[in-house]
């Protein structure tokens, strides 16, 4: 009898050992690195969280304005222009046109800076008017406000040179709109005084924006076909 049951255990002891060997039985159907890819995302991708909701993502154009001071919307076109006015004064002005071609490219809003008593239609008593404001270092009264500028981080500004520098109004902008920490880049159209000292002004009447040094200006004869160097320049600008 006990012959028997040592039998019968042995037996026992031998199917158990060669059940543990048996290397036929199938693989789980999900890997350990498979569980932590989809812990993490589905099929390895980052979890959908990780990106902002469409919903949440903020426009670049809002956040751009394109101020501008240009003859042709200053102008007292009711009182006449005389046979030497500059056709910058007929609108779209040299600058107004400049102004347009960076909206659309940009896609910001555009804001003409208008005075309240508008400049003569003749060149010439126009220049006249501007030299006097220079020597007495006026500040023209403007016609409307920037609404919400906190809303806008970039600004496009854009001007004529007057007597090798910024038309005045142009100041009364910068001394009343705040552009501290903004991004500044300038456009200009002249005559063969170039950017003269206009950069250096606008520096020291707006001294903690941030102006660019990559400024587009033309020729006032030029500035009617000068559509595609503005594309190109805010293409460099990789805005």
């Amino acid at each position: 009898m006990k012959k028997w049951l040592s039998l019968f255990l042995a037996l026992a002891v031998l199917f158990s050992v060669s059940g543990c060997g048996n290397t036929g039985a199938p693989e789980p159907s999900g890997s350990l690195s498979g569980a932590v890819s989809e812990l993490d995302g589905q099929d390895g991708e980052e979890p959908a969280s990780s990106a902002p909701a469409a919903d949440d993502q903020e426009d670049p154009a809002s956040r751009v304005l394109v101020a501008y001071f240009s003859w042709a919307d200053n102008a007292d076109l009711e009182s006449g222009m005389d046979a030497v006015a500059s056709p910058s004064v007929v609108s779209p002005g040299n600058v107004q046109q400049l102004a347009g071609w960076v909206q659309e490219e940009t896609g910001g809003d555009l804001f003409a800076i208008r005075v309240v008593q508008p400049y003569p239609a003749s060149w010439d008593a126009c220049l006249a008017r501007a030299n006097q404001e220079r020597g007495e270092q006026a500040r023209p009264a403007l016609l409307e406000a920037v609404e919400n500028l906190d809303e806008y981080d970039t600004v496009f500004l854009g001007y004529p040179n007057w007597w090798y520098g910024v038309p005045m109004a142009l100041l009364t902008f910068l001394e009343q709109n705040d552009l501290s920490g903004k991004q500044i880049y300038l456009f200009c159209s002249h005559g063969t005084g170039g950017l003269a000292g206009s950069v250096q002004q606008i520096a020291e009447a707006a001294p903690d924006a941030v102006i660019s040094d990559n400024i587009f200006d033309c020729y006032e004869e030029e500035a009617a076909s000068s559509h595609e160097g503005i594309r190109q320049w805010i293409a460099e600008l990789e805005f």
